[in-house]
């Protein structure tokens, strides 16, 4: 017997507006029948996983034990950093190396972090 990922489901102050901020981020929209307000909203990946993110009262205060790492599709990671700074992501921490390897990890507009490694074609150029 197996089992398979159903959803990751994140802790929110306002799960409206992370749904929202991650639906940007992703290029997917937020599940339609979810409205400002709602304690629950969803965004849905191709692969049907769900991202769930639910309100909570309290902040979060701890870095996170499990978080995800996005990998561009049609730029460089350096460009997806820039653009995620623009819509509100912080730089926590840089870990880009001279020869151009290397991830960075940055927090959403709630505080939770997640990485940004370099795309397919940047991987595929240095090996």
């Amino acid at each position: 017997m197996t089992s398979t990922i159903h959803n990751v489901t994140v802790d929110a102050r306002n799960a409206y507006a992370q749904a929202s901020w991650w639906s940007r981020v992703l290029g997917l929209p937020i599940h339609p029948d979810d409205n400002p307000g709602d304690p629950e909203c969803l965004v849905t990946l191709p692969s049907g996983i769900q991202y769930l993110f639910i309100e909570v009262p309290e902040p979060k205060t701890v870095k996170n034990r499990v978080h995800i790492c996005l990998q561009p599709t049609d730029g460089t990671r350096d460009e997806e950093v820039e653009r995620l700074l623009g819509i509100g992501a912080t730089i926590y921490e840089d870990h880009r190396k001279p020869d151009g390897t290397g991830w960075v990890t940055m927090h959403d507009p709630e505080g939770n972090e997640f990485c940004v490694e370099r795309s397919a074609a940047e991987r595929a150029a240095t090996s």
